[in-house]
């Protein structure tokens, strides 16, 4: 399956109560203006990658309703609705299903258990679900069935105690090749793909977004653009030290598809 070859997506524009966002350690709050900055900065660049966006409104009541590829997953077949496992985060798939359902034809719902998109990685002949606190065993089995009826087989990913989300730590850089941080690579959950391992003090560099020809990077982690240098690529760097402080990556912010042309 073609898992980086785009031309539509979703986003969020952020709301001033992202700063209230969900986040693992005790990082400092980051800014509004520093957020909505980093968001325009990204929304320029899936615009540079060849993506036509559909921008929604923001939600006050959800902070972290910026990051739109959390409570669901969109495929050229159709989206799935899922529910993360964060409490604060319930009702975000409510918000986002009048968008999917004006744009694709099928829409599911995950009908039980939690998972977050933060944890699933498409990858050209499967679609990993990594095991994480916002995804659980039940949601992630019902997601590979949901899967299966879009034509794609899942797998569940257990991944290394302390990974936030299996996206955090891995992101595909093309058909072939893999970018992950040495622990998740430790794994061998990437058995058959080429492996680029993040350098010491950059594990934070293994979110990036293939879109097209191009890759979307944090430019807080220069030895990983280093590193992308040689893939062929044309790279953006982007700021993200604002929303890195909430958890947040390049892949969450935009839920991306390839639309047949005329829809």
């Amino acid at each position: 399956m073609a898992v980086f070859e785009f031309n539509r997506a979703i986003v969020r524009l952020p709301a001033e109560s992202v700063v209230n966002g969900l986040r693992a350690g005790d990082q400092e709050s980051p800014s509004f203006e520093g957020v909505r900055r980093e968001h325009a900065a990204y929304l320029a660049a899936l615009r540079t990658a060849g993506l036509d966006l559909t921008i929604l409104p923001p939600l006050p009541d959800h902070p972290d309703s910026i990051f739109v590829e959390d409570p669901a997953l969109v495929f050229p077949e159709g989206a799935i609705l899922l529910k993360p496992g964060a409490p604060t985060r319930e009702g975000e798939a409510a918000h986002l299903a009048p968008a999917l359902r004006d744009r694709f034809e099928t829409v599911l719902e995950l009908p039980e258990g939690f998972a977050d998109g933060g944890d699933v990685l498409a990858l050209p002949d499967k679609v990993l679900i990594g095991l994480s606190a916002r995804t659980d065993a039940t949601g992630a089995a019902a997601l590979i069935r949901l899967l299966a009826r879009l034509g794609y087989k899942g797998e569940i990913a257990h991944t290394p105690p302390g990974t936030l989300h299996l996206k955090t730590a891995s992101s595909l850089v093309d058909a072939e090749t893999v970018l992950a941080t040495p622990a998740l690579a430790a794994t061998g959950l990437f058995a058959g793909y080429r492996l680029l391992l993040t350098p010491d003090g950059e594990a934070g560099g293994a979110n990036l977004l293939r879109a097209n020809g191009h890759i979307l990077a944090s430019s807080s982690y220069p030895r990983t653009l280093d590193l992308l240098a040689g893939t062929g690529t044309t790279l953006l760097p982007l700021e993200t030290d604002q929303i890195s402080r909430i958890d947040a990556g390049l892949t969450c912010m935009s839920l991306r598809w390839h639309a047949p042309i005329g829809r």
